[in-house]
């Protein structure tokens, strides 16, 4: 509900020819500071290592960078030289206080040089219970020819007199997110993801190719996967995995040729060399990733079953049980296929099946002139 926010932390990545850790997802577009969660943790060593290992510590340092950085630059440009319109001390603290109170009460699309926050509407609190995508808000005029301008409220459910409203903040929203913007997390497995990025590596001799390639089916150097947990993998990740391992004998698909053919042929298997090892990359990025937590998903599951829980401890481990949980059903997937690689079909055999080479118990013909 506010401006996108950029920053210079680059993420760990799984670089094609380099296989890596998967990285952490930086917040480009929908992190924003929660007043009640951003401020403690960027304060508490121990609040940290509660989210250690987790992508939200990543996301929650990446915050904290930025607004110091937009701090210092209002510090030096306005603070310092209107000494008398500041006349007590504005701290970092009291910055980012501020910051996140306006990032977490605005509105979608009351931003830039429409930036206005609206009292009492932005009290209004969330409910798990609805699952409506349906906007419960707009901004429109006031009467045929008013100048006004109106905020009105709505709510996608009914409410009786004397109920408390409730709206849908936001249901893209992964707890993860939920938690930095709005400080809570919901029982809801559809709210537990976890963010691939994949890259590819300069260092890769056929980088150029493969950039090319990628670039003629929307996508680019770089790509972000969000898994959800329970949900099948994003259509255009195995393809996007393929094109990064594609090497050796594979690597006639990477001529001009194919350009315009490659992107099909990378929705099915190319060759077991090419499937073994997008799943070797995977796999070794989630058990690198579910080494960088200090608990496992068991530690957590007791620790969750504790009536006793700080609500911010609470969060916590929700959280990165969640991640967790996504890690570890990734894992899964890439080992199921690694197990399945013998009676996987490859391009070759397509090609073959496509040419009328072979018969229908999947033998080679050879023909006899």
């Amino acid at each position: 509900m506010a401006a996108p926010i950029s920053h210079h932390l680059l993420p760990l990545r799984l670089l094609s020819g380099h296989p890596q850790p998967p990285g952490l997802r930086l917040p480009m577009t929908r992190a924003r500071p929660l007043p009640r969660l951003l401020p403690r943790a960027c304060r508490s060593e121990e609040e940290l290592l509660e989210i250690q290992g987790t992508q939200l510590l990543n996301t929650t340092m990446g915050v904290k960078e930025y607004v110091q950085s937009e701090f210092d630059s209002v510090e030096a440009e306005i603070i310092s030289v209107n000494k008398e319109l500041f006349p007590d001390t504005v701290t970092f603290d009291d910055f980012l206080w501020a910051f996140g109170i306006l990032r977490s009460r605005v509105f979608a699309g009351l931003r830039g040089d429409k930036l206005a926050l609206i009292p009492l509407a932005d009290l209004v609190n969330h409910s798990d219970d609805i699952a409506s995508n349906e906007s419960s808000w707009e901004i429109k005029g006031k009467g045929l020819f008013g100048r006004d301008v109106v905020f009105s409220l709505r709510t996608p459910v009914g409410v009786k007199s004397g109920e408390q409203i409730y709206i849908q903040y936001d249901l893209d929203k992964s707890n993860a997110e939920l938690a930095l913007d709005y400080g809570f997390t919901e029982p809801n497995s559809s709210r537990d993801s976890y963010t691939l990025t994949l890259e590819i590596s300069e260092s890769d001799p056929f980088y150029d190719d493969k950039l090319d390639i990628a670039e003629l089916n929307g996508m680019g150097e770089t790509a972000y996967f969000d898994i959800v947990l329970g949900e099948s993998l994003p259509p255009q990740m195995l393809p996007y995995l393929r094109l990064l391992c594609i090497g050796g004998t594979d690597a006639f698909l990477l001529e001009a040729l194919f350009r315009n053919s490659v992107w099909g042929h990378l929705e099915l298997p190319l060759s077991s060399d090419n499937e073994e090892a997008i799943c070797q990359v995977i796999r070794n990025a989630c058990k690198s990733a579910l080494g960088a937590y200090h608990t496992t998903v068991e530690e957590d599951e007791e620790l969750l079953k504790s009536k006793n829980l700080q609500p911010r401890l609470q969060i916590a481990i929700q959280v990165r049980a969640g991640e967790k949980k996504v890690l570890q059903q990734i894992d899964d997937i890439f080992k199921q296929r690694e197990e399945e690689l013998d009676g996987l079909e490859y391009y070759q055999e397509r090609r073959l099946k496509d040419i009328g080479l072979v018969g229908d118990n999947g033998e080679i013909i050879f023909w006899e002139s």
